[in-house]
């Protein structure tokens, strides 16, 4: 009894004792405090909302008291232009902006605590490169969303010539439009352009006029032919001109941009694959042919 209690009143001992207890009621006043965080931020109604993609799935319980937390200090003009991409990359009912940018100081700060764990049994990490760390975590999810905007517009792109068929076919055998655009979302395969679609129906039968659905259709997705045959189908509509061959006009010429995209993509090919071959393959095919020389030239005495 006597040697615990002196061991207890010894000075590393008992420094050491008064730290670790520190390290736990820190932690434990932390943990009440993110609690007290969260539980002070409302519950989030999605009944109607789509699913958030699985990132901040991931992170919805830490999401939402950073969202409060800077939704007062977002500028209007940013707000205005993560709306405009979140609603190009078909998620703005998944998102909101202040998911979004929780979503990116989330990131940040993983990239700041990861970066510290790697470098610190070297030291100390430079203000530098901890910056650096949250720059580029701050960036993956905005470099996420870009890549989702223009793999959504490459499969509209490429769906389009079918369902503009679809919708020329329907308007050819006697249906008004509204029901060619019905036939085409409910026909047509699965993907952002049938989603576009059945929104542009929900918005008709939400009391909306054609003209204005299809114009907010042509807002959400900036693509120019969608701008194309959108002003075509209102442009012929007003004028009182025949959908029919208007439409299948617009099919061919979107068939033949896919066309020319593809042959686009095709020639660039050699030029992306010029890279791989002189880092990776050339090296690899000259050491294949010169080894036997070399080993040659060496027995030989040539190459002391």
């Amino acid at each position: 009894m006597e040697s615990t209690v002196a061991l207890l009143t010894d000075g590393p001992a008992l420094s050491l004792l008064l730290a670790f207890c520190a390290v736990v009621a820190a932690a434990a006043l932390l943990i009440g405090w993110m609690r007290s965080l969260v539980s002070a931020v409302p519950l989030e109604n999605r009944e109607y909302l789509d699913p958030p993609p699985a990132y901040w799935r991931c992170i919805g319980w830490l999401a939402r008291p950073v969202a409060a937390w800077v939704a007062p200090l977002l500028p209007r003009l940013l707000r205005r232009r993560l709306v405009d991409r979140l609603r190009q990359a078909g998620l703005e009912y998944a998102l909101t902006v202040d998911q979004f940018v929780a979503g990116q100081v989330i990131s940040a700060a993983a990239a700041l605590v990861l970066l510290t764990a790697i470098t610190l049994p070297l030291g100390t990490p430079k203000a530098t490169w901890l910056l650096l760390a949250c720059i580029l975590g701050a960036f993956l999810p905005m470099s996420w969303l870009k890549d989702r905007i223009g793999d959504r517009a490459r499969r509209i792109a490429k769906a389009l010539p079918f369902y503009l068929d679809v919708i020329t076919l329907a308007v050819e055998a006697g249906s008004n439009m509204t029901g060619a655009l019905q036939h085409a979302a409910d026909k047509g395969p699965q993907g952002p352009m049938s989603e576009e679609l059945h929104r542009v129906l929900r918005d008709v039968r939400a009391g909306r006029t054609r003209a204005e659905a299809l114009r907010m259709m042509v807002d959400r997705l900036r693509m120019p032919a969608i701008t194309n045959w959108v002003a075509a189908v209102l442009t012929a509509e007003r004028q009182g001109s025949s959908l029919g061959p208007i439409l299948r006009a617009q099919a061919e010429q979107r068939r033949s941009e896919r066309f020319l995209r593809a042959e686009a993509m095709a020639l660039k090919a050699p030029v992306k694959m010029l890279f791989p071959l002189m880092t990776c393959i050339f090296p690899c095919t000259f050491v294949i042919v010169f080894f036997p020389v070399v080993v040659r030239l060496v027995y030989e005495g040539i190459l002391g």
